[in-house]
C-alpha cells in the first residue's frame, strides 16, 4: 500500500530531510517526490510504501503533522485507497 505525502509552507533549509527521517523512523519507503520552491514557498508531493510501517498509519500521520506543526508546515498523509476514492466519480 501507499500513502501520498503533502507539504506546503515557507521555504526552509532541511524540509526534505526532515520529512524523509520521519518515513524512515517509521518504516516508510520513498518511492517518488517531486518539490518546487515558489518565491518563498515550498511545496512537495511525496508517494511512500507503507507496506512495512512499524507504527500504525495513525500514529505516522500524527508524526507528520507534529513535524509540520513544529517547523510550521502543513503536512498532510493520505492513504492511496482514500486519495483514489477521491479522484473517482
Amino acid at each position: 500500500m501507499k500513502a501520498v505525502i503533502t507539504v506546503t509552507g515557507k521555504d526552509t533549509v532541511g524540509i526534505i530531510a526532515d520529512v524523509s527521517g520521519v518515513c524512515a523512523k517509521n518504516g516508510a519507503n520513498i518511492l517518488d517526490i517531486t518539490q518546487s520552491v515558489l518565491s518563498d514557498y515550498f511545496a512537495m508531493i511525496m508517494l511512500a510504501d507503507i507496506d512495512h510501517l512499524t507504527v500504525d498509519f495513525s500514529a505516522f500521520v500524527d508524526a507528520l503533522e507534529g513535524l509540520g506543526k513544529s517547523k510550521n508546515l502543513v503536512i498532510h498523509a493520505m492513504h492511496e485507497d482514500i486519495f483514489n476514492t477521491m479522484h473517482h466519480i
